[in-house]
C-alpha cells in the first residue's frame, strides 16, 4: 500500500512538470484565431523569414558538422586527462547566456577587431549579415551534435576499428567506413539537434544581426511594435514547425530506440 502511494506521488508530481511544459503551447492553440494564422501566413515577411532562418541553420548546421564530426571522434578515443577539459570547453556554450555570448562573438568579429578586419579585407562581413548569423547559430547550437556523436563513437566496439586496422585501413579509411556508419544514428541525431536549437536562436543572434530577421527576433520586433496580438500567430505557426521537426526526430527512432 506504501509502496502503491510512493508511487502515486511521483505520478503527481511528475504530472505538474509535463503539465509546466506543455500548458503554455496548449494553450496557445486553443487561443488561436484561425483567421489571423492564416493571414500571417500569407504575410511575405514572415513567410521570408521562416524560410531564411530554416535555410540559415541547415546551412550552418553542415558546415559546421565538417568539423564537430572528427572532433568528437578525437574527443571519444582520447584516454588522457585532456579528455575530460576538451568535454568541459565543448559545453561553454550551453553554460553562458546566450545574450553574453552574442557579446563575445561580436567582440572577436567586429571590424575593429584583427578577425574583422582581416574579414573584411577578403570581403567578409560578420555584422548585419547572414555568416554572422550563421555564426551565432552555430556557437549556441554546436555542442548538441558534438556531444551527440561523441556518445555514438564512445559506443562504438575497439575490436571493430581495430580489426580494420589490421586489414590495411588507414585510420582515416577506418574513421569513414567504419566508425561513421556505426554512429549514424546518434550524429543524424545531433544534426537534428543542432538545426532544431539553431533555428530557435535569439541572444546570440540580436547581438550579430538585427537584420536580416529570423524569426525568432521577427517575433520579438512584433511584439514590442504591436502587442502579443500580432506576435502570437506568427510565434504559433513557428512553434508548429519546431514540433513537426520534433516529430520527424522521434518518428526516425533516433531517441530511445536500439541500433539495429
Amino acid at each position: 500500500m506504501k509502496k502503491d502511494f510512493k508511487y502515486l506521488i511521483n505520478y503527481l508530481l511528475g504530472s505538474l512538470a509535463l503539465l509546466f511544459i506543455v500548458a503554455p503551447i496548449i494553450n496557445m492553440y486553443f487561443a488561436a484565431d484561425l483567421d489571423k494564422i492564416f493571414s500571417t501566413a500569407r504575410d511575405s515577411e514572415v513567410r521570408n523569414s521562416i524560410f531564411f532562418t530554416l535555410l540559415i541553420s541547415f546551412l550552418s548546421t553542415i558546415v559546421f558538422a565538417l568539423f564537430s564530426i572528427p572532433l568528437a571522434y578525437l574527443i571519444s578515443k582520447s584516454k588522457s586527462w585532456l579528455k575530460t577539459i576538451l568535454l568541459g570547453l565543448v559545453n561553454i556554450p550551453i553554460v553562458i547566456p546566450h545574450s553574453a555570448a552574442g557579446i563575445a562573438l561580436l567582440g572577436l568579429v567586429s571590424r575593429e577587431n584583427p578577425v574583422g578586419k582581416f574579414a573584411s579585407s577578403i570581403g567578409l562581413n560578420f555584422v548585419d549579415s547572414p555568416l554572422g548569423i550563421a555564426i551565432a547559430m552555430a556557437y549556441v547550437s554546436v555542442p548538441f551534435l558534438i556531444i551527440s556523436a561523441y556518445t555514438g563513437f564512445k559506443e562504438i566496439p575497439e575490436d571493430l576499428e581495430l580489426a580494420s586496422r589490421n586489414l590495411g585501413a588507414t585510420r582515416w579509411q577506418t574513421f569513414l567506413n567504419i566508425s561513421i556508419p556505426l554512429s549514424g544514428r546518434s550524429i543524424l541525431a545531433g544534426i537534428i539537434l543542432m538545426f532544431s536549437r539553431g533555428i530557435s536562436e535569439f541572444g546570440a543572434v540580436i547581438m550579430l544581426a538585427y537584420f536580416p530577421t529570423v524569426t525568432p527576433v521577427l517575433i520579438y520586433k512584433k511584439f514590442t511594435t504591436h502587442g502579443l496580438e500580432f506576435a502570437q500567430p506568427i510565434a504559433l505557426i513557428f512553434i508548429t514547425i519546431c514540433l513537426l521537426i520534433f516529430v520527424v526526430y522521434y518518428l526516425f527512432g533516433i531517441i530511445g530506440k536500439n541500433k539495429s
